[in-house]
C-alpha cells in the first residue's frame, strides 16, 4: 500500500509542471500564438527562482520564512517567464516573423544563458543550483506530528507536499472560469479562432496576443520551478524536454483546460512507472535485456508518440493559430 501511496504522490508532483506549462501553452495558442518556446521559458523561470531560494537559504531568511520565501520564488519564476516570453510575443505579434523559429531560437538561448549565469553567480563549472529542504510542507506545518512510520495517507500526501501544488489547482479553477465564463475568455478565444471578425468589433487582436503569450510565459516559468522540484536533484540548466512533453499534454487535451488536467496525470503516471519500474511487483523486470532499466524509462515518450499519432487528427486547434494577424489583410 506504501508503493501505491509513493506512485501516486510522484504521479501528482509530475503531473503539476505539466498542468502549468500546458494551461500555459493552450492561452497563448488560444490567442492565435504557437508557443514552441515553453521549454526555454521553463529554463529560464527554474533558473532565477532557484537563484533566489538558494539566496534565501544562503541568507538564513529561507528557512524561517518557508512557504513565504516559496512564493516569492514561484512569483519570480512566473514574472521572469513572462519577461523572457515578451521576446517571442515581439517577434510574432509585432514583428510577424515566423512563430516556430522565433520559439526555437528562444529554446536554444535559453540552456546557454542559464550555465554562463549560473558559473558567473556560483562559480566555473558549478551548474547545479541545489533547492533548499525545507520549502516542502510537512506534517509539522498543519500542526502535526511527523510519523517514522507514515501510513497510506500520509505517505500520499505529504511525501511530496510543495506550494506548488495548491499554486496549480487554483490556476487551474482560475482558466476554466477565465476561459468560458468571462468576457476575457471569449475574447482570447476569438482572436485564437478568427481575428478579423475580432477586430471588427472593436477587439484589439496584438493587445489579447500579448496577453495570451505573457499568461503562457507567466505559467511555464512556475511550471519550470515546479518540474526542477519534482526532479529533485537541483536546477541543472534544463527541463529534460519537459516542455516539448507538456505540447503534447495540450493537444491532448484538445485545448481544453479539464482534459488537460487528466491528459497531465495520465502522462505523469507513465512518467513515474518508469521511473519505479524497480518497486513495482507486477512489472516485467526484462533481466535477460542488457540496460533493461532503460525499457521503462522509455515509456512515457513511447506513449507520448503513440497518443498524438492516434488522437491528432481529431484534435482541433484554434482555426488562426501561427497565422501572424495583419489588419490590412481583411
Amino acid at each position: 500500500m506504501i508503493i501505491l501511496a509513493d506512485i501516486i504522490s510522484a504521479t501528482i508532483i509530475f503531473a503539476i509542471p505539466l498542468l502549468l506549462v500546458a494551461l500555459g501553452g493552450m492561452y497563448s495558442e488560444r490567442s492565435g500564438t504557437i508557443n514552441i518556446a515553453l521549454e526555454g521559458i521553463m529554463i529560464i523561470g527554474a533558473l532565477f527562482s532557484s537563484l533566489f531560494l538558494n539566496y534565501a537559504e544562503k541568507s538564513g531568511w529561507g528557512a524561517s520564512h518557508a512557504q513565504l520565501a516559496m512564493l516569492l520564488a514561484i512569483l519570480v519564476g512566473g514574472v521572469t517567464g513572462l519577461i523572457y516570453s515578451l521576446l517571442l510575443a515581439l517577434a510574432s505579434v509585432s514583428l510577424k516573423a515566423d512563430q516556430t523559429i522565433g520559439g526555437t531560437a528562444l529554446n536554444l538561448f535559453a540552456p546557454a544563458f542559464a550555465i554562463v549565469l549560473s558559473w558567473a553567480v556560483q562559480g566555473q563549472g558549478q551548474t547545479t543550483i541545489y533547492i533548499p529542504t525545507w520549502i516542502k510542507i510537512t506534517q509539522a506545518n498543519f500542526g502535526l506530528t511527523i510519523s517514522e512510520n507514515p501510513g497510506f495517507w500520509e505517505a500520499m500526501i505529504f511525501k511530496n507536499l510543495y506550494l506548488t501544488t495548491p499554486v496549480a489547482i487554483v490556476i487551474l479553477a482560475l482558466t476554466i472560469f477565465l476561459i468560458y465564463q468571462t468576457r476575457f475568455g471569449l475574447r482570447l478565444r476569438a482572436c485564437g479562432e478568427h481575428p478579423q471578425a475580432a477586430d471588427s468589433v472593436g477587439i484589439n487582436v496584438y493587445k489579447l496576443r500579448y496577453i495570451g503569450v505573457a499568461i503562457s510565459g507567466f505559467l511555464a516559468g512556475i511550471g519550470g520551478l515546479a518540474f526542477t522540484i519534482a526532479a529533485g536533484s537541483g536546477f541543472q540548466s534544463t527541463v529534460a524536454g519537459y516542455g516539448f512533453f507538456a505540447l503534447a499534454v495540450m493537444i491532448f487535451g484538445n485545448w481544453n483546460p479539464i482534459r488537460i488536467f487528466g491528459a497531465a496525470l495520465f502522462f505523469a503516471l507513465f512518467k513515474v512507472i518508469g521511473s519505479y519500474s524497480g518497486s513495482i511487483p507486477f512489472l516485467p523486470s526484462f533481466s535477460g535485456i542488457k540496460y533493461s532499466q532503460y525499457l521503462y524509462q522509455m515509456l512515457p515518450y513511447i506513449v507520448t508518440m503513440i497518443i498524438l499519432v492516434f488522437t491528432s487528427k481529431k484534435s482541433r486547434a484554434p482555426k488562426a493559430e501561427g497565422i501572424p494577424y495583419d489588419k490590412g489583410s481583411r
